[in-house]
């Protein structure tokens, strides 16, 4: 099975673009209309939690996407077939986690920094709902260090593999994403194990992995466990992981990780997440950086950050959230979307013409 033109057009290019919905983001209706949205924008590939609803929310997405391909082409853009990748664990890690708190413990004087911090809005102190709606929380944690009281934690869960293989038969999920760390070989190895029979039945592979000073020395030892590959393999360079909305400053830290790489001598494709924002593509052109060297950028708290009101004003206005039968919002979401989507695509595609 051969990885769909575009995407492999993309990542040869330097114009590739994945959308992050979250290893741990559960809210169907936002994943649906993400879905759709960044289809119409030009997404080259959409990331999302192993949890069959996710999934099928994603699908519903891009289906309903190719009603309004005519249109979107009209308005000058270039929508997508996207790949659909699902991310995976080998042990603990940041990504799969939801915080939770007892809200009955709160004191009632406390000025709720959690809930101002909260980019998901997952957090809320109003009758019916208190304390953490799970289901939105993508466990990016900065609630935990701002509650003066210190009563909010995070609990994490290992997906199983053996459940995500499964599926494979039976939806079309192109692409896995692993997420691991270093001191996770061993587990790494395990769930490689059982990946390893089913990788004909992908298109892509990828392996994400945070920064550390001597991430590479891991990275390597994975590389020579994993390979000859039957398919294409990403290495994403997760910077500061789930941060792309919090300023300028965040993507430096995965720019610096990819350089790493490439002087490192990794030959595979090299992708940037943990941090980018619309300031991503920019630093990377100023710092010299072809888009033959680092061939994309996933985009995580960002992209989502941007639809975000847009996407609450459906919320309130639709109990059935279908972003589609609002034209006039269903256009502002992917004009919004494109604003990341053109950050990456429109020089790096006039680059390669």
């Amino acid at each position: 099975m051969l990885l769909q033109d575009s995407g492999l057009l993309s990542l040869e290019s330097g114009s590739w673009f994945k959308l992050i919905c979250g290893a741990s983001y559960q809210h169907l209706p936002s994943i649906r209309n993400l879905a759709l949205a960044y289809t119409l924008a030009g997404v080259d590939c959409i990331d999302v939690a192993a949890d069959r609803a996710v999934i099928n929310a994603a699908l519903v997405g891009i289906e309903v996407a190719k009603s309004f391909r005519q249109e979107a082409i009209a308005l000058s853009y270039n929508p997508s077939n996207p790949l659909l990748m699902v991310s995976v664990n080998d042990g603990e890690d940041p990504h799969f986690r939801k915080a939770y708190f007892n809200p009955s413990k709160c004191p009632p004087e406390c000025d709720r920094p959690c809930e101002h911090i909260c980019p998901a809005d997952a957090i809320k102190f109003e009758h019916p709902t208190q304390g953490v709606k799970e289901k939105l929380c993508y466990g990016c944690g900065r609630c935990v260090p701002i509650c003066p009281y210190g009563l909010i934690d995070t609990q994490s869960h290992v997906i199983g593999i053996q459940e995500v293989l499964n599926w494979l038969t039976e939806l079309p999920i192109n692409a896995l994403e692993i997420h691991t760390q270093e001191g996770h070989f061993e587990h790494f190895c395990k769930l490689w194990q059982w990946l390893k029979p089913h990788l004909p039945q992908l298109q892509l592979i990828a392996i994400s992995c945070p920064y550390t000073p001597t991430v590479t020395s891991y990275l390597h030892q994975i590389a020579n466990y994993i390979k000859p590959l039957p398919i294409p393999l990403i290495w994403q360079t997760d910077g500061r992981p789930m941060s792309g909305d919090i300023g300028k400053g965040t993507t430096h830290l995965t720019i610096k990780y990819a350089q790493t790489m490439i002087n490192e001598g990794f030959d595979d494709y090299l992708q940037l997440a943990g941090g980018t924002n619309e300031h991503t593509a920019v630093k990377m052109r100023e710092m010299g950086l072809s888009p033959h060297k680092i061939n994309g950028i996933a985009f995580g708290s960002k992209a989502r950050k941007i639809l975000a009101d847009t996407l609450h004003e459906l919320e309130v206005i639709s109990p059935q959230n279908q972003l589609e039968e609002y034209p006039h919002l269903l256009w502002k979401a992917v004009s919004q979307a494109y604003q990341l989507v053109g950050s990456i695509k429109t020089v790096n595609e006039e680059k390669v013409l």
